[in-house]
């Protein structure tokens, strides 16, 4: 099959879901207005709370959200063959991903920008939202630690990369100082200030990691690389959003999808091939990248790229307190989503241009591609042409780097670079993590506030300084220490179940607000991809924990007692959940809320009017402030 096909049809097919799908969510399902006020309005505090503009705020999604997911996951279920990881990426990102990202955002704009855990409390009940709280913070520390270790991986002894990655951050500063106080509101002016300063520092790049003492200046070991990323999302998570990662996010942004648009651009013009077969030896399992057959481990494997309960984190927590227009939502939470599916598809296919012998080769260990009996076809002069040992590199990225120079260097003009174009990559794939990263802690410090809240009511004013510093040092800490003793490497595969299993409880969670909001005729939106995905991911981590964790020989009881925790607190809040859809669904009655929609339940502090025969009108309800249910 040619590539280019590929790339077609998934961006016809985007196109018309967002033009079609997303709009009858949009209007029929949530029913989006531009005249409702948002928490940027309400809560407006000029440090969390921020109205932005939403090219600006799509650039922080976008980045805050297309992490290592999108790059590494579908290189690594190549192993099955392209037509399994094209299928679940497209449909998934449609059906499932893009309806996740806007839905969860629009429950969080309704409920004051507040977390996921909160909305679960509010919507289905203290005790689930005191379970999701420990569950989705867990998850969060997991998820930030194996994200952080891919960066430092690609940073390791890149002097480009760090020169880069380290420019973008007094670049965002300038920004975002120019934007929200220089020249309120001018982010025509500064897109062209920073993207001409990013564009300088990605040719200046090569110099500097040619210039000696330069080069020993910025030449990281993995250690210090461990200790700088932290320190960074610390800073990034305190500061006001307005001036650093905000900015930085939306920067990133330029370079993520600049590097993107390139590719398919290459992709359509060189017209590669794919290498790998639709279905692969190994969709039954006992491959050399994933042991597990393709279902259901295609769909943990895949991840970002098509669903993430990571999104469900941003789409609750930073987010939803900078958009300006309700109607926003559709172009920042369902736009966002299939912009990282069109990464995804990219980064299939250049795993997928590549011979599979020396994709495997590459992806797996020295010891594990002997068995395979395979011999490398062009991993020699690939290899001589990058100028460093590529072969027995397994996680992804090496393989993501070269097929993607191995595309470039095809381009007219361009034969001889594939070593330019390997450690860009590099860089770019340091840079496209590192925004998720900040975005993570910024998030995670929200969800330590609201939990020491509940004990030290202080610790819940948003702009309490020692309460802000005191929970981002903390949380920054967790998962700063498991990347800096390296221990995340060891449960690293528990970081695909457990992100899957939080995106579908999210999507079931925000089923129990639309059953609340009248919708019901809707829930099937939300409630069957959030069905069929918690199935698919307890089968597989039912699989994890037998045939892995618990092999013969081979136990690790820490990883199945930690999978196992995963899977019953999820439980316990998709359990609770289903009690509230059939309590929500018994109940016949209707109000209508202040926006005039007809309503089981309204939020908590909304006047509402009673309507026990919607034909008949109703009665006025003066200070209906008390919490329900």
């Amino acid at each position: 099959m040619n590539a280019v096909t590929l790339v077609f049809a998934a961006l016809c097919i985007f196109a018309i879901a967002y033009r079609l799908y997303g709009l009858f969510i949009a209007n029929k399902v949530l029913g989006l207005r531009a005249d409702r006020p948002t928490p940027a309005d309400t809560c407006a505090d000029g440090h969390d709370y921020v109205k932005t503009n939403k090219f600006v705020l799509y650039g922080h999604h976008f980045a805050a959200i297309a992490a290592a997911g999108p790059l590494l996951g579908p290189v690594l279920a190549a192993q099955f063959g392209f037509a399994p990881g094209a299928l679940w990426i497209i449909i998934g990102c449609v059906l499932a991903g893009a309806v996740h990202d806007m839905i969860v955002l629009f429950a969080s704009m309704r409920h004051k920008g507040n977390s996921l855990a909160k909305i679960a409390e509010a919507e289905i009940g203290k005790t689930v939202g005191f379970v999701a709280s420990f569950a989705f913070l867990f998850i969060l520390i997991l998820t930030l630690a194996g994200l952080s270790i891919a960066c430092l991986n690609a940073l390791f002894e890149s002097v480009w990369g760090v020169f880069v990655v380290g420019a973008t951050i007094p670049i965002a500063v300038l920004m975002g100082f120019w934007m929200y106080k220089i020249r309120p509101g001018d982010v025509k002016g500064a897109s062209i200030f920073g993207v001409i300063l990013l564009i300088a520092a990605v040719v200046a790049g090569p110099v500097v990691e040619q210039t000696p003492w330069l080069a020993s200046i910025l030449k990281m070991s993995k250690s210090q690389i461990a200790l700088a990323i932290p320190i960074y999302a610390f800073v990034a998570s305190v500061l006001p959003v307005w001036m650093l990662l905000a900015p930085r996010d939306y920067l990133s942004t330029y370079l993520k999808i600049s590097t993107v648009v390139m590719l398919a651009i290459g992709v359509f013009f060189v017209q590669p091939d794919l290498k790998m077969p639709a279905f692969t030896q190994y969709t039954a399992g006992g491959g050399p990248v994933i042991p597990g057959p393709v279902f259901p481990f295609v769909f943990i494997t895949i991840a970002c790229g098509a669903i993430s309960g990571f999104h469900a984190i941003i789409a609750t927590g930073t987010t939803p307190k900078m958009v300006d227009n309700e109607r926003d939502i559709l172009f920042v939470g369902y736009g966002a989503m299939l912009t990282e599916g069109l990464v995804a598809i990219m980064a299939l296919i250049s795993a997928c241009v590549l011979i599979p012998a020396d994709y495997f080769a590459i992806n797996s260990a020295p010891a594990v591609f002997a068995k395979t009996g395979m011999q490398v076809v062009e991993l020699p002069r690939l290899a001589a042409e990058v100028g460093e040992n590529i072969q027995g590199r397994p996680g992804g990225a090496v393989s993501l780097a070269v097929g993607m120079a191995y595309i470039f260097d095809s381009l007219p003009g361009m034969r001889g670079l594939m070593s330019y174009w390997y450690h860009f990559v590099i860089m770019f794939e340091a840079v496209f993590i590192l925004t998720a990263v900040d975005a993570g802690t910024r998030v995670g410090r929200f969800l330590l506030q609201e939990m020491f809240g509940k004990v030290v009511p202080k610790f819940a004013e948003r702009k309490w300084v020692p309460g802000v510093v005191i929970t981002g040092a903390l949380f920054t800490g967790s998962w700063g220490y498991l990347v800096y003793t390296g221990d995340i490497r060891n449960i690293w595969p528990l970081f695909g179940m457990s992100n899957q299993l939080l995106a579908a409880s999210a999507l079931i969670i925000v089923t129990s607000m639309l059953i609340r909001m009248g919708k019901a005729k809707y829930m099937w939106v939300t409630a069957a991809p959030g069905l069929i995905l918690a199935s698919i991911t307890m089968y597989a981590g039912y699989l994890q924990i037998t045939r892995v964790y618990l092999a013969p020989g081979k136990e690790n009881y820490l990883l199945a007692t930690l999978a196992c925790m995963v899977i019953i607190m999820i439980v316990i809040v998709l359990a609770a959940c289903f009690k509230r859809w059939i309590e929500l669904l018994s109940i016949k009655e209707r109000v209508v809320d202040i926006w005039g929609e007809r309503v089981i339940r309204p939020l908590p502090g909304e006047a509402v009017c009673l309507i026990n025969d919607p034909k008949e009108g109703g009665v006025q309800v003066k200070g209906a402030t008390e919490k329900w249910g």
